[in-house]
């Protein structure tokens, strides 16, 4: 049983609903939130869970073995590596950093803690990409050629009546940082790792200081190639996905948050290859989903099982392509990767005066 400390009751309502899925693999023993009263309503007047307001009393309980961090951005790296130090495993919530050099000491403070830092990105699991990763592992997919994706939500007034959000000091970004790294880190786990990034960026929907809106085009090590449209102006919220690979196409649905969990279409390039594709898909078992699939794959890490687990390394290349795609924004130019410490905004890509 893996003792859970959650930090933050915000987004952390949705990761203890994860949890609860799971009885017997986790216990929530706190939720910690400044606003004590929200995390009371939070826990549902669960016993079992302890509420406070300080980080360190959860530290301090020698019952906790992964700390939960479900803060605002530029909270994200100071407490996960106060909760390395005190020798817990961490959960770390989009984005995990504000800049590669901060990834860089994240990485370190595991490495002398010996212990695990696992981002968040629990669009990987669900039914739709089950299916898609044994097509894959049949053979049946063929090689990546092209990919579309659209993160195309609405945000207004009401979201960013939150002080941080919309800020660079606080939300450390805007969409392609907030809003698309999801969607973005599916595109990188089935199209490997980009080689290069062009895009444009632009802040047209609402009257804040970060992006939008964006359009960018990537190019990757194996020759495949992806556009991704994002924006917070359209009339709802939807997520659509396509994945063209040379024997066959897989198609999204439109669910905004959960993609992995909505209606695919896998379709062979040879109508004579259908029949295989639909045989593997029956036999796909329905695993645990978004937030309980991803820590799912956490306990089984844990207990030296590791397979289809989010690393470290996951969420490093997640904020190498968001600075990648800043980069490229602001040169007006194709920028190459991967990053190096003396690349081009590797220390921050914040502006001088919210570094």
């Amino acid at each position: 049983m893996i003792g859970v400390a959650i930090i933050g009751a915000g987004i952390g309502r949705e990761h203890l609903a994860g949890y609860r899925a799971l009885p017997d693999q986790f216990t929530v023993r706190w939720l910690i939130d400044l606003d004590t009263a929200r995390a009371a309503e939070v826990a549902l007047g669960d016993p079992s869970i302890a509420i406070a307001a300080d980080i360190a009393t959860a530290l301090a309980d020698p019952g906790v073995d992964l700390v939960d961090v479900c803060l605002p951005p530029h909270l994200h790296v100071p407490v996960a590596v106060q909760a390395l130090q005190a020798g817990r495993h961490v959960v770390l919530e989009k984005p995990i950093a504000p800049s590669l050099a901060a990834c860089d000491i994240l990485e370190q403070a595991a490495q002398a803690a010996g212990r695990q830092v696992f981002p968040v990105f629990q669009y990987r699991y669900g039914p739709a990409t089950a299916a898609l990763d044994a097509l894959i592992a049949a053979g049946l997919a063929g090689q990546p050629q092209v990919a579309a994706l659209e993160t195309h939500w609405n945000r207004g007034p009401d979201y960013y009546a939150v002080p941080w959000r919309g800020t660079w000091a606080g939300e450390r970004g805007g969409a392609v940082l907030g809003h698309a790294i999801h969607n973005h880190d599916l595109l990188c786990r089935y199209l490997g790792a980009p080689a290069a990034v062009s895009a444009t960026l632009a802040t047209r929907v609402n009257p804040i200081e970060t992006e939008d809106c964006a359009a960018i085009a990537i190019r990757f090590a194996n020759g495949a190639l992806a556009s991704s449209s994002v924006t917070l102006g359209a009339a709802g919220d939807q997520t659509r996905l396509r994945f063209v690979f040379s024997q066959m196409t897989a198609t999204s649905g439109d669910l905004p948050y959960a993609p992995a969990m909505g209606q695919w279409h896998f379709v062979a390039r040879d109508p004579a290859g259908q029949p295989a594709i639909d045989a593997v898909l029956a036999q796909v078992a329905a695993p645990h989903a978004g937030f309980a699939g991803y820590f799912a794959a956490i306990a089984r890490a844990l207990a030296a099982a590791p397979g289809d687990e989010v690393t470290l390394l996951d969420g490093r290349r997640s904020i190498e392509l968001v600075t990648a795609i800043y980069a490229a924004a602001r040169s007006g130019t194709e920028v190459a990767l991967p990053l190096t410490v003396g690349s081009e905004l590797y220390a921050s890509w914040l502006p001088p005066k919210d570094r």
